[in-house]
């Protein structure tokens, strides 16, 4: 390409030349910027969801293409985030998206050295089975002096930050019901 050429694509003289002096105009757009585009421009479809890191409940637009996760960014609509994202939420993709996401329940077994995959009702018998073996080895029907305790504290339940008051209070009476008074949440922690 000739001197005069590239003069003229030098954003330093397209600034003096048109006007532009502070730079904020057509003077510093080139080619390459005018040709791209956002990653968004591609989705089918948009879905609203919220960030499951934190209790915060930040708002996500979740873009989505032939079924897939393409890119997730924060909702301007949401009242609590207003379109803000951390670090972590920024990055919430990789939670969808990454090739080291296991898809299978995963077990290993007391004192074994390797992670077997198990169905998943498998796994969901052996977790009901255990908590009915607990509740019953550890069940309190008094304390010494008599006093009706009807409680286990072999047992106890952390709810993560994303629960909603919904799942937290149907957590809570499933706890309660089974004798477990050791309820907490991970977002008060």
């Amino acid at each position: 390409m000739d001197l005069v050429g590239l003069a003229r694509r030098w954003p330093l003289l397209r600034q003096v030349r048109d006007g532009d002096r502070l730079g904020l105009g057509q003077a510093v757009r080139s080619r390459r910027t005018d040709e791209l585009r956002p990653r968004t421009a591609e989705a089918e479809r948009t879905v609203k969801s919220v960030c499951p890191y934190c209790a915060v409940g930040c708002g996500q637009l979740v873009y989505v293409k032939d079924g897939r996760v393409t890119q997730i960014e924060g909702d301007p609509d949401s009242p609590i985030s207003r379109g803000r994202l951390c670090p972590k939420g920024s990055a919430s993709k990789s939670l969808v998206t990454s090739p080291r996401r296991e898809l299978k329940v995963k077990y290993r077994r007391p004192y074994g050295d390797a992670w077997e995959e198990l169905d998943l009702d498998e796994a969901m018998d052996m977790i009901a089975d255990r908590v009915i073996k607990t509740r019953a080895e550890t069940w309190q029907e008094t304390d010494d002096e008599g006093n009706k305790l009807h409680r286990t504290m072999g047992i106890a339940s952390l709810g993560g930050a994303t629960l909603d008051n919904e799942e937290n209070y149907l957590i809570k009476k499933l706890c309660l019901g089974l004798g477990i008074v050791q309820v907490e949440n991970q977002a008060r922690i």
